[in-house]
């Protein structure tokens, strides 16, 4: 990709945006992690945490892409990153005197997990006011690389550090990364003019919501996705709790094992440069669906203490990995292909909320059937609910896309 690197603003945003994902992936594991190693709370507890940090998804989603479409792209996501350093500099402080309480971790989660909104909507727009529409594909490969990395790298990252650190240098660690981010995304040059029509927040908002309901294939995604982010928050929940309190494993193997989603997920972003070309984008996206969140009902199948367990869970996470990015990929190919540039940030927003919004009460779920009725059932529950996804594709104009993306739908 030698024409896209030598676009300086792209090699900043893609500097900045790998630092960002790091932190971001390193602090989803390492906030719940410190709750259960350090505060030691329970299943209710910890799906309460992990519930508040998502409730951003449902609450501001909608609102960030109307100032992303409006404002520009870089100061969003320049402030986001500031703030998340400095939020989790006062937990490092707060942490270094003691006070660390599951209330003072509800507040922080919830603000990093709405500057993250802000920050992930507001660099998919700013990659495409950046860089021409031949590099638009390859830019998008790139930054689904770097996201990939930070899948492998951050769980990794985040298990090692609430095992092996102190809290208030892991918290100290993860907003340094942040910071850094901010810092290299203050060096993009490039003018950034903002592209949506007038009008008042509430009026753009609507009409990226008219426009997303308005196209069949946006629906889809939209419905395909909100079956998935429910359950896969439930298990993830679960998964938080399975593998120490039922397996007996350790806190940095734990970050390990969900680390090895990174390196599938790699592999899923070559595959979905050549498989759609050439089976279709439809039986891509129903296929690796298929496969990947049908892997993960051999969790509640692996027994604790056995070798043949250690070896295993890697191998289904990586799976996991590789068809989930598989299918990430290519829905974002579609999602872009159909959308006009001046709605990309509000349609990536509404899709945000339609589908990840859903996870705040995935989780409570998954905590709620952990304390009621045990961590293997749980597990069990949320991967099978995971297969719904498939599923809706299937009856959707989704599974009737050929080798060829469809063309902008005309924005009302």
């Amino acid at each position: 990709m030698p024409g896209l690197w030598k676009n300086a603003d792209f090699r900043r945003l893609w500097a900045g945006q790998t630092a960002s994902q790091l932190g971001e992936h390193t602090g989803l594991v390492l906030l719940p992690l410190t709750a259960v190693l350090t505060l030691h709370v329970g299943a209710e507890q910890l799906g309460m945490l992990r519930a508040v940090g998502q409730a951003p998804l449902l609450l501001v989603a909608l609102t960030a892409g109307a100032w992303v479409d409006r404002w520009r792209a870089r100061t969003i996501m320049v402030l986001s990153d500031s703030v998340r350093a400095l939020v989790l500099g006062v937990v490092a402080v707060t942490a270094l005197g003691g006070g660390l309480r599951l209330e003072f971790l509800l507040v922080t989660v919830f603000a990093v997990g709405a500057l993250s909104v802000f920050f992930d909507v507001a660099y998919q727009a700013s990659l495409v006011r950046l860089v021409t529409p031949e590099h638009l594909l390859r830019g998008n490969g790139a930054i689904e690389g770097t996201r990939s990395a930070a899948q492998m790298g951050g769980p990794a990252l985040g298990g090692a550090m609430a095992s092996a650190l102190p809290a208030p240098v892991a918290a100290a660690v993860t907003g340094l990364m942040f910071l850094l981010s901010a810092l290299a995304l203050t060096r993009i040059r490039r003018p950034e003019q903002p592209v949506s029509s007038p009008g008042s927040a509430r009026f753009r908002i609507r009409d990226g919501l008219r426009f997303v309901a308005g196209d069949r294939i946006l629906r889809a995604v939209c419905l395909a996705s909100g079956a998935f982010q429910f359950s896969h928050a439930a298990l993830t929940t679960g998964i938080l709790l399975f593998l120490p309190r039922e397996l007996h494993l350790s806190g940095t193997f734990v970050g390990l094992t969900l680390a090895a989603t990174g390196p599938g997920a790699l592999v899923g972003s070559l595959l979905a440069t050549r498989l759609p070309g050439r089976l279709g984008y439809g039986p891509v996206l129903i296929g690796g669906a298929l496969i990947g969140n049908g892997v993960m009902l051999c969790l509640p199948l692996l027994p604790a203490g056995a070798t043949a367990t250690v070896v295993a869970l890697p191998a289904v996470f990586a799976v996991f990995g590789a068809f989930g990015q598989l299918v990430n990929v290519t829905v974002m190919a579609v999602r872009q292909a159909v959308t006009p540039a001046s709605l990309q940030g509000r349609a990536a927003a509404t899709i945000t909320f339609a589908g990840m919004g859903l996870t705040p009460f995935g989780a409570l779920a998954g905590g709620f059937l952990a304390d009621q009725m045990g961590l293997r059932v749980t597990v069990t529950l949320a991967a099978a609910g995971m297969m719904l996804s498939p599923l809706v594709m299937l009856v959707s104009p989704l599974a009737r896309l050929g080798r060829t993306l469809p063309g902008p739908v005309p924005s009302r």
